[in-house]
């Protein structure tokens, strides 16, 4: 089961369940529907196009893609431009494909796992209290002055004479 729908000026081929990363679109309460349903096929290879069809979606992520540069040159006119651009997207889950009184829907994602912070063992009280701090180097005397730095002069360039 699948569908062809248009967003943002391109089309889609989707099915109940895909992640999609479309142009940015506004949703409401993170649900987003698409009614532009250019093509639906129910079974395999039998494609139609629906009288009444409808796409909806759930909003996953918001945010922008990779920098794309666009470099403007001219040779021998000394004209060089570098712009960069960053498209907004919207990732969206397809939940359902309905149509002609006939309704797909995703499988609901199963829940994020938490991951479990490592514990670390901690060492008992009895043996800290026996190990004694190392001394460490002897401290410098504050008062000491020290050389002054070396700076690295450069001679001034040699003019050639004029001809």
């Amino acid at each position: 089961m699948y569908a062809v729908i248009r967003a943002g000026g391109k089309q889609y081929r989707v099915a109940p369940g895909d992640v999609i990363r479309v142009e940015k679109t506004p949703g409401a309460d993170g649900r987003v529907e698409f009614s532009e349903v250019l093509a639906v096929s129910a079974s395999e290879g039998q494609i139609g196009r629906p009288g009444e069809g409808r796409v909806v979606g759930q909003v996953v992520e918001q945010g922008r893609s990779d920098k794309v540069l666009v470099f403007h040159y001219k040779r021998k006119k000394q004209y060089k431009k570098l712009r960069g651009h960053r498209q907004p997207f919207t990732a969206v889950r397809i939940t359902e494909i309905a149509f002609d009184g006939q309704s797909f829907t995703a499988p609901e994602p199963p829940a994020p796992e938490k991951k479990a912070k490592p514990v670390r063992p901690q060492p008992a009280k009895a043996e800290a209290a026996e190990v004694e701090p190392e001394a460490g180097p002897p401290k410098a005397a504050a008062h000491k002055k020290s050389a002054p730095k070396k700076t690295a002069h450069r001679a001034a360039p040699k003019k050639k004479p004029k001809r």
